[in-house]
């Protein structure tokens, strides 16, 4: 996948870190915008530009990169946007709260230039993968996805605002109703990459996409656990 014209925004107080990836990442054909804190952040969102990725450091001088990615997906528009996190702590709360406030994926501090380079492709790819498997709206259970604008709708009007792993995720379901799949499966479609050793990061994003479908039955009814095998899910899903 060609990087040249992807623009990626970071937001890092460490001017020493943002020169090194600006320069980096402009290398590798990324167009590339940084601003030290929040405040720079929004300003930068709301300027007529596109983003195709966002890189948040997790610590900041005025608010913190958990607030920034909510306030993300929170907005429409931003909504599918793969979002990096960059944490300077080993605490893996860190990276439990950034995941379940709809980051794509976590880096901790200090990394390799080139191992970030390696996600923000396989985000990007992954990205441009369900751009291209779309174009349709698909029925299941009480819900109805759009595979062109990654919209969710439930049958009594409410919309549900997806991340892009949220959206990749419900695609891979919706793509094999009633089959089983495995953690290494879902975590390939959702990240790009295996899971690492010991990762919650599937089973989060499960749990997360379970609140967005309102599947909370316990068991849940929709997006049932298999057992030592991984999840499936219980539900007829066609074109409408």
């Amino acid at each position: 996948m060609s990087t040249v014209g992807k623009s990626i925004l970071l937001v890092d107080d460490d001017q020493e870190i943002r020169e090194l990836l600006d320069t980096y990442l402009s290398r590798a054909g990324f167009a590339v915008r940084t601003t030290a804190d929040g405040a720079g952040f929004r300003e930068a969102l709301g300027a007529e530009v596109g983003t195709d990725l966002v890189i948040l450091d997790v610590m900041l001088p005025d608010e913190d990169g958990f607030s920034l990615c909510r306030w993300i997906r929170q907005h429409p528009r931003m909504a599918q946007v793969p979002i990096i996190m960059l944490t300077a702590s080993s605490d893996e709360a860190d990276r439990v709260i950034g995941l379940e406030l709809g980051a794509d994926d976590y880096l901790g501090k200090p990394f390799s230039p080139r191992e970030l380079q390696a996600r923000i492709k396989a985000l990007l790819r992954r990205s441009q993968f369900a751009s291209e498997r779309s174009g349709e709206v698909l029925g299941f259970d009480d819900w109805r996805l759009d595979t062109v604008s990654h919209r969710l709708f439930h049958t009594d009007g409410e919309e549900v605002f997806l991340s892009g792993a949220d959206f990749a995720l419900l695609k891979l379901f919706l793509d094999h109703p009633q089959q089983i799949l495995d953690r290494d499966t879902i975590g390939n479609a959702t990240r790009g990459r295996e899971p690492m050793p010991l990762d919650r990061i599937v089973d989060m994003a499960v749990s997360r996409l379970r609140q967005r479908l309102r599947d909370n039955d316990k068991p849940p009814r929709l997006i049932r656990t298999v057992r030592g095998s991984g999840y499936l899910l219980a539900a007829h899903v066609a074109p409408v």
